[in-house]
């Protein structure tokens, strides 16, 4: 059972991402707050696996609280879920220790999909986040030897993976299983030396 709490300061968003992810196999909800504040007061004791933290937040914002909440919680994974997709505030809340930039607009199902990957050890970006970032490597990036070590199967999944591709969509696209495509990120992390999916787009990016 994966643990998740929200922090959204509108109150139908906030209860309709409750319902959604309660009612979805394996997850619980075990607590909703509409501030960061209230967030960092509570969460500690609710211990969940996810927090989906709003950026746009009364008072303390969300790349704030992010980083409160990574340095009392260092394991806790950070979903940020925002109408934003400005650059600075994808890459900001990442260095304040976020897993994952989604937008409020996706489908509900890829939601769910989401919490379950950052679980996993995954960083789901929505897919014009995920643009954003692999345009900025095109700028910044350089090339990195490591990728030459990954296999024909594995460069193709961290191809996909750069593109925004969601576990799942990866194992239709490829017509292979979950957790094959799980098997092959671990190793692609492990040969690339990096623990998400914006390190390793990096390092393709500065190779390609």
């Amino acid at each position: 059972m994966i643990t998740i709490s929200i922090i959204e300061d509108q109150h139908d968003m906030r209860e309709s991402l409750a319902a959604c992810l309660g009612n979805a196999p394996g997850l619980r909800c075990v607590g909703t707050h509409a501030t960061a504040e209230d967030g960092l007061q509570n969460i500690p004791k609710e211990n969940p696996d996810v927090v989906l933290m709003d950026i746009n937040l009364p008072g303390m914002n969300g790349i704030q609280c992010v980083s409160h909440l990574k340095k009392r919680m260092p394991k806790i994974q950070v979903l940020m879920l925002t109408t934003y997709d400005e650059g600075d505030l994808i890459f900001d809340s990442l260095r304040a220790g976020a897993n994952g930039y989604l937008l409020k607009n996706m489908p509900q199902e890829e939601l769910v999909e989401a919490v379950q990957q950052v679980h996993a050890g995954g960083a789901p970006m929505s897919l014009q986040i995920a643009r954003k970032v692999i345009n900025h490597f095109h700028q910044t990036g350089k090339p990195a030897s490591d990728v030459a070590q990954l296999t024909v199967r594995e460069l193709e999944i961290l191809r996909l993976l750069a593109k925004g591709y969601m576990y799942k969509e990866i194992a239709d696209h490829l017509a292979i299983s979950m957790s094959t495509v799980r098997t092959h990120v671990s190793a692609v992390y492990e040969k690339l030396h990096v623990h998400s999916r914006t390190e390793a787009a990096m390092k393709l990016v500065g190779r390609e």
